[in-house]
């Protein structure tokens, strides 16, 4: 049988009639066959007829199958005949094609087919569920409109919207879209533009996330309430989904015949559709093959004419950059700029949402926790916009949450491996017949039954206060729908139901909710509370930490307790610079107290002072104590930026330069890290021009990159060292300090402008190193390679007079604590790194230092010996 005048639906169809006949070794091909390739049809046109028609798909295609099942079936026979039946349905379907003034036999016609062939079981199954000729040509007409079959695959573009859209008006009237709080201007401003003549597209322009689609979903809200001007009630906002259109596009002209329907379908509703196309700048290009129309060009004719209405939304830059070139495009849009929100606006926004995200993660969000996710997520999330940023604070806050409701609480887990660890030696006990092995079995009996009993009434009391965290959250769901269920009677004008609602439904749910709460307060007072139902401030800034590594949580007490002990911990690295150590201390304390400018960085220091005194060190020292790691710095060496050009490296190249791509070497550190400590080595090295960068940082906290972006620095501690005046310092005892520093002021005003010197923080001085420092200094290096010989377990020990010997050996005030590193490598290191590979030193060994003969000597004193 020839089907090259049929659809390829149609030809689908077909081949799986033939197909499911073979398979059901049924001897002829019947009309019920077809039904039943028909209705299983993937994304097929017969099942959205049936559901148009108002028949039970489900219910039709089990009486189909049952009848199939009825017909007999031969094993290895020949292939299936065509019946007589089935013969007169194709050649009706084949007469009807002409008639709908159709080119192809499509499917539809297939379907319509069955109704009219008289006597066979498929007609007879029809009509049952009332699927007529009658009943089909009105559904048709809803499904293809005025389209006709004039290529074979002409389902796509049957109710083309529907299947390249989502109906945003419908969703309203459902309550399926959030509220939409403030915006009234921006979408007065949309309305405005949608009730000109002409031109009356309104393009929403705004950074990502200040909510442009919600402005669309906010009209839309309006629309479904009726409190829109007369010229748009009864209107419909229809947003186009460009990947649905695009998808499965595989042979060229496939998409443009699938936006000409949606266009079609659009411009056909006399204006009762508003198109919104949420990222419009996609409508450039898209679809475009070699010699084809882009879908911008095809949208062009009826935006001009005014037959489209449609609402675009999609960012500045992607607007500059891909509308604007295109002068054609950009004529027929009015733009609508939408502006970040303010903080206090996105609070408003926040207690709107607050019931909606309640209702999903089933936790209560506290209103400081809204304020605190606005104030931090603008104060610390600086890449991001408002109010997307808060929300998804929110979001992630109480999904957290969520998560440790259904997990077992700690408390209870805790007590389950203590009683699993008594379980163990409880067995291990009934192996040994000795008294006192006897007697520790009937502790440990005894253990096992209290600390059972104690579990078992934790987990009755943690179920009961699950069941009614549950409770409350299932009501609150009711109730949300109730609301709904409430404003969409009042829409349809059914004021008896929408009556009993307000009055009767609602209030009675508001009643066991209040009294479920109740409860619950009740439990957690009388048997304690396991499980943390509420989102907290704490909650929201524990989600910033972690996506920023800022320390933005309250302070524990043994951070408080460490911050205060910084001074103590940054000596035991540090020694001798006290006053730098201080000042460092007090500006970190200043931050995490919340004192500190917000806008400045938390402290500025240019570290001044000869080579060898500890002003790398102390940055080392600073990040292990904030990070617990000391690679946890962005280290700059000043010296590589001496050239004009190498700003470019600290900020990233500018567009159309190779490296751009890249980044700079200081924003991409900072961005990926905004909390932590930046080193600038040796600063006086660089060129001049890298300081008219460094201004920006030290006034302003930020510092804008190569590509455009806002680089947040105020959350990190710049530290720039220097070898100026250093011989101005030596030259000066520690009691004439104030012609020190004035001697030093002078010289740091002949190198550095007066603008930089003025945004620094402070300017600290450090002193040479004394031979007690010296000491001490010799005890640290010591104590690091204890650490370097852990894994052996090798152990140095030194007496005083050891320690007074490479102190002096070292000792050298120009160079500072350098030479002794070098000493203690000449003098320790490398004799005990020759003992070792001999053999003498092995494992487990201490090895002592001792001055003889004016010599230092090391002594391995050998584990066995030791342990005799």
């Amino acid at each position: 049988m020839a089907t090259t005048n049929y659809t390829i639906k149609a030809q689908e169809a077909l081949q799986e009639t033939f197909n499911l006949a073979r398979s059901r070794g049924n001897p002829e091909v019947l009309p019920s066959h077809l039904l039943v390739s028909l209705l299983e049809q993937p994304e097929g046109l017969a099942p959205r007829l049936v559901a148009k028609v108002g028949a039970p798909l489900p219910a039709l295609l089990a009486e189909a199958k049952r009848d199939l099942d009825r017909l007999p079936q031969v094993e290895g026979g020949a292939e299936p005949q065509l019946s007589r039946d089935f013969r007169q349905v194709m050649e009706t379907a084949a007469k009807l094609a002409p008639q709908f003034q159709d080119q192809f036999v499509s499917v539809e016609h297939l379907f319509m087919a069955l109704t009219l062939v008289r006597g066979s079981s498929a007609q007879e199954i029809l009509s049952r569920y009332g699927i007529t000729k009658d009943t089909l040509l009105a559904a048709l007409q809803e499904v293809r409109g005025s389209h006709r079959v004039t290529d074979d695959n002409p389902e796509a573009k049957y109710e083309a919207l529907k299947q390249y859209s989502r109906d945003l008006t419908e969703l309203a009237r459902a309550g399926k879209l959030d509220p939409v709080i403030g915006r009234d201007e921006e979408i007065r401003r949309v309305m405005q533009v949608l009730t000109r003549r002409t031109k009356n597209n309104p393009v929403l322009l705004g950074e990502p996330g200040v909510g442009k689609t919600a402005i669309a979903e906010g009209l839309a809200q309006r629309i479904a309430t009726g409190d829109v001007p007369e010229v748009l009630k009864n209107r419909r906002i229809v947003a186009l989904d460009m990947g649905a259109l695009i998808a499965g596009t595989k042979y060229r002209g496939e998409f443009e015949d699938r936006l000409k329907a949606v266009i079609k379908e659009v411009v056909d509703s006399q204006g009762e559709v508003i198109l919104f196309i949420d990222e419009i700048h996609t409508l450039v290009g898209a679809g475009a093959a070699e010699g084809a129309m882009d879908a911008a060009n095809l949208l062009k004719p009826a935006l001009a004419r005014g037959e489209l209405r449609c609402i675009g939304a999609t960012t500045l830059t992607e607007y500059r950059k891909y509308i604007e070139k295109d002068a054609a495009l950009e004529r027929r849009f009015q733009p609508v700029i939408v502006s970040e929100p303010t903080v206090e606006e996105t609070i408003a926004i926040l207690r709107g949402l607050k019931e909606r995200y309640e209702v999903h993660h089933g936790v209560r969000i506290t209103d400081g926790a809204l304020v605190a996710a606005a104030q931090l997520s603008h104060r610390y999330i600086t890449d991001r916009y408002l109010p997307d940023k808060a929300i998804d604070l929110i979001d992630e806050a109480a999904s957290r949450l969520r998560i440790e409701i259904d997990s077992l609480p700690t408390e209870i887990d805790q007590k389950e491996r203590a009683l699993v660890k008594l379980e163990i030696e409880k067995r291990a006990l009934t192996k040994e017949s000795d008294p006192q092995a006897q007697e520790r079995r009937a502790q440990v009996e005894k253990a096992i039954a209290e600390l059972s009993e104690e579990i078992a009434g934790m987990k009755a009391s943690w179920q009961r206060e699950k069941q009614l965290i549950a409770r409350i959250r299932e009501l609150k769901e009711r109730l949300e729908a109730l609301r709904e269920a409430a404003e969409r009677a009042e829409r349809e004008g059914d004021l008896e139901r929408a009556a009993q609602l307000r009055y009767g439904e609602i209030p009675a749910t508001q009643k066991e909710l209040a009294q479920a709460s109740d409860q619950l307060k009740a439990h957690q007072q009388t048997h304690g509370t396991f499980l943390a139902e509420e989102v907290t401030e704490e909650a929201v800034a524990q989600v910033v930490a972690r996506w920023t590594g800022i320390p933005v949580a309250k302070l524990l007490e043994s951070e408080k307790s460490k911050l205060l002990a910084m001074e103590t911990r940054l000596r035991q690295r540090v020694v001798g610079q006290d006053e730098a150590i201080r000042a460092v201390s007090e500006a970190v304390r200043r931050a995490r107290a919340g004192l500190k400018d917000p806008n400045r960085p938390v402290g500025s220091f240019l570290f001044l002072g000869p080579t060898g005194v500890g002003k790398t060190e102390l940055a080392r020292a600073l990040a292990e104590f904030l990070f617990d790691d000391e690679r946890a710095m962005v280290r700059l060496d000043m010296s590589e930026y001496m050239e004009k050009h190498s700003v470019a490296r600290m900020i990233g190249a500018p567009p159309g330069y190779v490296g751009h791509e890249e980044g700079g070497q200081l924003t991409e550190a900072v961005r990926r890290r905004p909390y932590s400590v930046v080193l600038l080595d040796e600063v006086e090295k660089a060129h001049p021009d890298v300081f008219n960068v460094l201004l920006q940082i030290l006034d302003d906290g930020r510092l804008t990159d190569g590509k455009g972006r806002t680089v947040d620095f105020r959350n990190t501690v710049i530290i720039m060292t220097s070898n100026i005046a250093s011989h101005i310092i030596g030259s000066f005892s520690e009691a004439d300090r104030e012609r020190m520093m004035a001697a030093v002021e002078a010289e740091l005003k002949r190198t550095f402008r007066p603008e930089f010197l003025n945004r620094i923080d402070e300017v600290l001085v450090f002193h040479k190193l004394s031979m007690e420092h010296l000491r001490q200094i010799v005890r640290i290096q010591l104590s690091r390679l204890n650490q370097l010989l852990a894994d052996r377990r090798i152990h140095i020990e030194a007496d005083d007079a050891a320690l007074e010997f490479l102190a002096r050996e070292g000792y050298d005030p120009e160079f500072g604590a350098r030479p002794l590193k070098r000493t203690i490598q000449r003098l320790v290191q490398d004799p005990l790194a020759r003992m070792i590979l001999a053999g003498e030193v092995q494992d487990g060994d201490t090895v002592e230092l001792t001055v003889e003969d004016g010599t230092l000597r090391l002594h391995p004193q050998l584990a066995f010996a030791q342990a005799s």
